[in-house]
């Protein structure tokens, strides 16, 4: 698992920081330099997905896992321990880390905290609450694991990084266990969390005036993240390069755990697809956030890629949703 991108520079920076740089693939100009979120609880009456120390024992063996296939940087040591969009977000950093030879350090979690909810039938699930590394250098962690069936493996499907505590909000009942909450429950809520992706999708290519935005508070990764694209395009446009953006709802699940407020606490995903063009040969290069994507002589006049954006958003009973969470990272790189 791979908690880190390149900037322009050549450097790293935590995911978490908000840039330009992680708002679209990071490709250098040579000028420039639906949901399966499982059943909602029957008040208490189904069991929890797994006991707190089974939960343990996941997040163990997942992080054992992590490391090992660190050390190698091959993708199919991920296949046992990770499910999409995660296995494909991380196998495409292990790309980049071959590329510039630098494996990833070592992953440890530190105060987990379990949110398992109530449910009957699969697929079963459960959000963790962690963090890695200390002081300035730490990252929290919104993990989602899953299980596809009876005996199956659990797997890492999402692990957004969230910019505040939102899993202290969930719900938890007197033994301990949250409460899932069906995608499609839009009674109480002011969005179905099934309808976030595509809402949040529509913002982010119309902006404040795209239908239901409204329902999206200002932030960082929503009305910041149009401003940050406009002034890119802008930036890009003035040294003969046109980049189109379109985002969309990916095709994996949506989760949502009942908050304390009688929210909702959501686990969701958006697809980016861009294309950078420009007239003249040698504007365009690989780097950053796309290296090992796309041989670096593939680029002429044309760069495509797709990204794959996990965001956790907080759902009030009342008012305005806020997004606090996110990962983001290219998977496929094409160049013309």
């Amino acid at each position: 698992m791979d908690r880190t991108t390149v900037s322009t520079s050549g450097g790293f920076m935590p995911k978490r920081v908000i840039t330009i740089l992680s708002l679209g693939p990071c490709l250098v100009v040579a000028a420039l330099a639906a949901g399966c979120g499982g059943e909602s609880s029957s008040a208490g009456t189904d069991p929890p997905a797994l006991t707190k120390a089974q939960a343990q024992q996941v997040l163990t063996s997942f992080t054992d896992g992590a490391n090992r296939a660190g050390k190698t940087l091959d993708r199919s040591e991920l296949t046992g321990i990770e499910a999409d969009p995660q296995l494909s977000m991380d196998g495409a950093s292990f790309k980049l880390r071959r590329v510039i030879r630098q494996r990833p350090p070592t992953l440890r979690f530190d105060r987990a905290a379990f949110y398992i909810p109530r449910m009957s039938g699969y697929p079963r699930w459960f959000a963790a609450d962690a963090s890695t590394g200390a002081g300035k250098q730490s990252t929290r962690h919104a993990l989602l694991f899953t299980q596809a069936t009876a005996g199956a493996p659990w797997l890492l499907a999402a692990d957004p990084f969230p910019s505040d505590a939102a899993l202290s909000r969930v719900a938890l009942d007197a033994e301990g266990y949250a409460t899932s909450v069906s995608p499609g429950a839009g009674e109480g809520l002011p969005i179905a969390p099934a309808k976030l992706p595509d809402t949040h999708a529509a913002l982010l290519m119309g902006g404040s005036s795209a239908p239901g935005s409204s329902v999206l508070a200002d932030g960082p990764r929503t009305s910041q993240t149009v401003e940050a694209l406009r002034q890119g395009r802008t930036m890009l446009a003035k040294r003969g390069i046109s980049l189109s953006s379109r985002f969309s709802a990916a095709p994996y699940g949506v989760y949502a755990l009942r908050t304390k407020d009688r929210g909702a606490l959501v686990w969701y995903v958006l697809k980016q697809s861009e294309a950078y063009s420009t007239a003249k040969r040698g504007r365009l290069a690989v780097s950053g956030d796309l290296v090992g994507l796309a041989p670096a002589n593939s680029v002429r006049n044309r760069m495509d890629s797709t990204v794959l954006v996990q965001y956790l958003a907080t759902v009030p009973p009342k008012g305005q949703v806020t997004v606090s969470g996110m990962y983001r990272k290219a998977v496929t790189a094409h160049g013309s």
